[in-house]
């Protein structure tokens, strides 16, 4: 009996979500893997895997993409293939703005980091990845993981040539969001 009690408190226990799988379609197709920096942003790590489980980025455009910079995705709200995309990128979840977790990392190529409004607490749903290096974002935006599989992947995705690096036509979309242990 005791041994089936222990069991069931094990189950009852959420595993930590280590990673991102990301299946990407459009110009970029393929798969995208990231590791997650829960030690580094927990909440931030905890709001991104809830929002993947839930199937919320499932269908959402890569709508801003600046070449040499980064790939910006991640509007639950605004960002889904066949509505406005004139809106995507202004948008996030129905979940709270998350307080900023400023770390020591480094934006490298592959990094990903959370992207805001002004207020460095206003993270939400969105984020980017790091094309190549960016030390002017470190200690401004939260770093959440880094790509682990699939950079060509990354490099592939349609890049942005309107305001602001907004990607006009047909944007990349993240097919399938899944989280991994």
């Amino acid at each position: 009996m005791y041994k089936l009690a222990a069991l069931l408190a094990l189950m009852a226990v959420p595993a930590a979500a280590t990673g991102l799988k990301i299946e990407v379609e459009g110009e970029a197709k393929g798969t995208v893997t990231i590791d997650l920096f829960e030690d580094v942003a927990p909440k931030h790590v905890e709001q991104i895997t809830a929002l993947a489980a839930e199937g919320k980025y499932d269908g959402v455009v890569f709508h801003r993409v600046i070449d040499g910079f980064m790939a910006q995705t991640g509007d639950v709200q605004y960002g889904r293939l066949g509505g406005d995309m004139r809106l995507a990128g202004r948008g996030g979840s129905d979940r709270p703005d998350l307080p900023a977790e400023f770390s020591n990392l480094t934006y490298e190529r592959g990094i990903v980091g959370m992207a805001r409004a002004q207020d460095p607490n206003s993270a939400n749903s969105q984020f980017f990845i790091m094309f190549a290096p960016g030390p002017f974002l470190d200690g401004q935006y939260t770093v959440v993981g880094k790509v682990t599989g699939g950079m060509e992947v990354v490099d592939a995705i349609k890049r942005g040539t309107g305001p602001n690096g907004s990607v006009i036509g047909q944007p990349d979309i993240m097919k399938k969001v899944s989280v991994t242990q």
